[in-house]
């Protein structure tokens, strides 16, 4: 039995935020229908082809779930999403502002409707205030946010690799959902939940707002080391691999300059005796660990810094993380069908032993069309002719 094994979720999603959020409630074991335009569907099924033909994006956010093909604004569909919103425990929806308030979808009518529904909206920036309207992709989240005036090089900011944004809005819905569901199971009622990605990533961003409190300078852009702590960063070995590492006390700075870098000078000297006065002198130090990390090829390096317990890690690629012994050693990988057949895919984060989370297939555009319909009571002859009218 898995956690939330019974649920319905209804989705109407494009992209990543709320996509992200309804796959970890599949990989519960929720069942959940992502509705799909018929012309194209979810827009991240084009963003490329790098899986086997398929879109990285998609096949990441959208496994475990079933297609259903509908036109929302098609005179047929009200029906349609009134009978699965019956059936279903929670809706989900990144749509465009005030958009399902013009399907009827708006909470208020739900409410009435669906007084036992869990309603959960997510969109750039809420449903009011001066922002409401604006568009809001990842990377100007990002921006708006304060992330990438903290990210980046001095002389140039840099968004994250990733959709931090998108994923940051994903989990609080997903968190907000599970709450909601357990808060129902006492109280007997749904609710509305209001996620905004720009709230979600100022949330992320707040030990650079604490850090310039009351008009005080904010953390400088450093790159991959970090800002207000050193060494705390990427540094190059002899054999030109980059390796990353963390003093966070004084005690580890000790052990890094004897044990490390074997200048027990260093350890002494009273101009780097504190974090604040080595953050300082980054310039200064910066050269005399080059040089000792010169001489060391990367694996040495590791070797010496896992003997001091200094905190370390090779900086991978991309290609690394698919081969790493660590994902190996836990059986972290698990393999999912698709469309266009079999790929890896990580097992979500966090094992339970009470439980195994559902790894289902990634959805091919209204794959479940015709099953979910007949379902609902929809004859063959009437799932053909809402076909033929482009309704589905």
């Amino acid at each position: 039995m898995r956690p939330l094994d019974e649920i319905t979720v209804i989705t109407l999603e494009h992209a990543i935020a709320a996509p992200f959020c309804t796959r970890q409630l599949a990989d519960l074991g929720a069942r959940v229908i992502k509705v799909e335009r018929p012309q194209g569907g979810d827009f991240a099924r084009a963003y490329d082809e790098r899986v086997l033909g398929l879109a990285s994006h998609f096949v990441w956010t959208n496994r475990g779930k079933e297609s259903l093909t509908l036109d929302l604004k098609h005179v047929a569909a009200a029906d349609i999403l009134t009978s699965l919103l019956e059936r279903a425990d929670v809706l989900v929806q990144n749509l465009a502002p005030g958009a399902t308030a013009r399907l009827g979808l708006s909470y208020e009518v739900l409410r009435e409707r669906h007084p036992q529904l869990v309603v959960c909206d997510i969109s750039g920036y809420g449903s009011d205030g001066p922002y409401r309207d604006k568009k809001a992709y990842d990377l100007l989240i990002q921006s708006e946010s304060g992330f990438l005036s903290v990210t980046g090089s001095p002389d140039a900011p840099a968004k994250a690799g990733c959709s931090i944004a998108d994923i940051a809005a994903g989990m609080y819905a997903y968190s907000h959902i599970l709450a909601a569901l357990l808060q129902r199971g006492r109280s007997g009622s749904g609710c509305h939940i209001e996620v905004s990605m720009f709230e979600s990533m100022v949330e992320w961003m707040s030990y650079p707002l604490y850090y310039a409190f009351a008009g005080a300078a904010p953390p400088t852009r450093a790159g991959a080391a970090h800002a207000t702590i050193y060494p705390y960063g990427p540094f190059a070995a002899g054999d030109d691999r980059m390796v990353m590492l963390g003093v966070q006390n004084e005690r580890e700075w000790q052990a890094f300059c004897n044990d490390v870098l074997e200048r027990p000078d260093l350890a002494g000297d009273p101009r780097y005796s504190s974090n604040a006065l080595r953050s300082a002198a980054r310039d200064e130090l910066q050269p005399l660990i080059a040089a000792c990390f010169a001489r060391l090829g990367s694996e040495q390096l590791i070797a010496r810094l896992d003997a001091a317990q200094i905190a370390n890690a090779r900086m991978n690629e991309l290609h690394d993380v698919w081969q790493h012994p660590q994902l190996a050693a836990r059986a972290r990988w698990a393999e999912v069908t698709t469309p266009a057949g079999p790929i890896p895919a990580l097992l979500p984060p966090g094992k339970v032993d009470s439980f195994t989370p559902r790894m289902d297939a990634v959805p091919a555009l209204g794959q479940h069309t015709d099953a979910i319909l007949g379902e609902l009571g929809w004859a063959p002859a009437e799932i053909w002719r809402l076909r033929e009218m482009g309704a589905i």
